[in-house]
């Protein structure tokens, strides 16, 4: 680079000793000779100062020590999009001397390539590339117009994340000769975005995955562009400060996930304004400073018109801490999947398994929880186990067993909107079941059960006081040391005197007693499928 640099540098994104930098000021800085350049570090440690010398200010920066000055000639202004390509993906071959296999160059190392001579010609062929990662190629521009759809027009996916784009309107330059592109990925370029919305010729035309973390674009530049997305289905936006500031208009109606993750500036009323996307399917939302979440067109009990067709909804890593946020999550209509950790909520001291059961009771149609599925079995012993903590509470407020006295107050309902359902599903909690037990105390933990062998006629019911807290494989364990069966051919379930006829299996050995709401007077279903001399079990 020699020093007859002019200012169409100024706003080039550059690399200097690895680090990314963003030009801002090109000229003299005296007392000292010679052209310099004013750049503003995207890591602000890695600077000197604000853009001032001694006392002059040459430019500015967001950080105090955010700027230095530095030679153009250790500046590094990248390359083009098919010079990248080439560096990356062109396989030199090297001279065959005798007929012998040798060996080819890819990125600068050596690779063996015997008996695979078909294998390297088609990869260098650039023509036939689909999947293209640039990452970290210092790409800055398109280059030589058409060059790219002559060279590799049947490029699919590309990630050009962390390089040295400074524009969308060169992201357009690129993906204009890319007419098959569905997935591109620019996260960690500092963009400048339009100020007026692009042509036509400026559209993504198959374009399905769109990721624009960490470029610095706003929430009216995202609408201002997204004409150009006319089929997009993914679009992700972490962490650029976004606030959302108006309802999208005739765009983005194909996306089906929208990650707004690390943007704490929004809260619920800037949701509301995404609430229609027609084909919203997952919202990610982690890390945003949410605490709450109200859907003001939905009473108790009631299903939201909003987002009608979220299914999969993540809110990890904010502020909740109200019960009554997961109590709005179930007025959405479609949704069938929730993560929510690392939150004062799930963090508290009540322990992560009752907080789970507690979340799986209060929100009915949920599937999977925190990634993990929620089975049939667990969804009961979390509506019991719900059913019964609040059931003292719920007398207070005004519930009966008689359903001609039931009339919980107003403020029990809001609080616990799916408990009058549960009730049908299960019945009232009886007197007995709300007796307050006292947890630090072993014999108030003791299940009393009946223990039945369902295939041997001749074997007596025998009652086994049993703690709630052992695992099944425990119990197992000690009734293979009492029948002297081996552990593996024990299957075990149970019956309860409330729901006659229905047998639950328990199936998960690491699970307790309690999990699956195992209660005093429960009969013990026990089965095998061997012969012990002198005792027959059937599976």
């Amino acid at each position: 680079m020699n020093d007859t640099l002019t200012l169409d540098v100024i706003g080039r994104r550059v690399e200097v000793n690895g680090e990314h930098a963003t030009v801002r000021f090109s000229g003299v800085v005296p007392p000292v000779a010679g052209l310099w350049l004013g750049v503003e570090w995207d890591n602000p440690e890695r600077g000197k100062h604000d853009g001032s010398h001694e006392g002059i200010v040459y430019f500015k920066c967001r950080h105090p020590t955010g700027g230095s000055f530095v030679r153009p000639n250790k500046v590094n202004f990248g390359v083009d999009f098919l010079t990248a390509v080439n560096n990356r993906y062109v396989l030199e071959d090297g001279p065959e001397e005798d007929g012998k296999e040798q060996p080819v160059t890819i990125g600068n190392k050596p690779v063996e390539t015997i008996g695979f001579d078909s294998v390297i010609k088609q990869q260098s062929q650039l023509s036939k590339l689909q999947e293209v990662s640039l990452r970290n190629c210092v790409v800055s521009c398109a280059g030589d117009k058409g060059a790219i759809a002559k060279a590799c027009p049947n490029i699919r996916r590309v990630d050009l994340s962390r390089n040295l784009l400074s524009s969308w309107d060169e992201v357009l330059s690129i993906a204009d000769q890319l007419k098959h592109l569905e997935v591109l990925n620019l996260s960690e370029n500092k963009l400048h975005f339009p100020s007026v919305s692009p042509s036509l010729a400026g559209t993504f035309p198959a374009l399905k995955v769109l990721v624009l973390n960490r470029t610095g674009i706003t929430w009216a530049e995202v609408l201002r562009c997204a004409p150009g997305w006319p089929v997009l289905e993914e679009l992700y936006l972490k962490s650029n400060d976004i606030s959302i500031s108006e309802r999208p208009a005739d765009v983005l109606q194909t996306v089906k996930l929208l990650d707004l993750s690390s943007n704490p500036l929004i809260d619920e009323n800037q949701l509301f304004l995404i609430a229609y996307l027609p084909r919203l399917e997952q919202l990610i939302l982690s890390d945003v400073g949410i605490s709450s979440i109200h859907f003001p067109d939905a009473g108790t009990g009631c299903k939201t018109s909003m987002f009608p067709s979220l299914q999969y909804l993540v809110v990890n890593d904010n502020q909740i801490s109200q019960w009554s946020f997961i109590n709005e999550l179930d007025k959405l209509q479609s949704l069938r999947a929730l993560s929510c950790v690392r939150n004062p909520l799930t963090e508290g001291g009540s322990g992560p398994q009752t907080t789970r059961q507690f979340i799986i009771a209060k929100i009915g149609q949920l599937k999977t929880l925190n990634k993990c599925e929620i089975l049939p079995e667990e969804r009961r012993g979390a509506e019991l186990d719900y059913r019964k903590a609040f059931g003292n509470e719920w007398k207070k407020a005004g519930g009966h067993q008689d359903p001609d006295k039931n009339r919980p107050n107003d403020a029990f309902l809001a609080a616990h909107p799916r408990y009058q359902s549960l009730c049908l599903k299960y019945g009232a909690p009886e007197d007995g079941e709300l007796k307050t037990r006292q947890p630090f105390l072993l014999k108030n933990q003791l299940l009393t059960l009946k223990i039945k062998y369902p295939n041997q006629v001749d074997q007596k019911v025998t009652e086994k006081q049993l703690p709630d807290s052992m695992t099944i494989q425990k119990v197992k364990g000690l009734l293979s040391r009492l029948l002297k069966v081996p552990v593996s051919e024990l299957l075990l379930s149970y019956e309860s005197p409330k729901m006659p006829g229905r047998e639950i299996e328990l199936e998960n050995d690491q699970q307790s007693l309690q999990f699956y709401s195992v209660e005093n007077g429960d009969y013990l279903l026990v089965r095998c499928c061997t012969y012990t001399g002198h005792t027959f079990f059937y599976r």
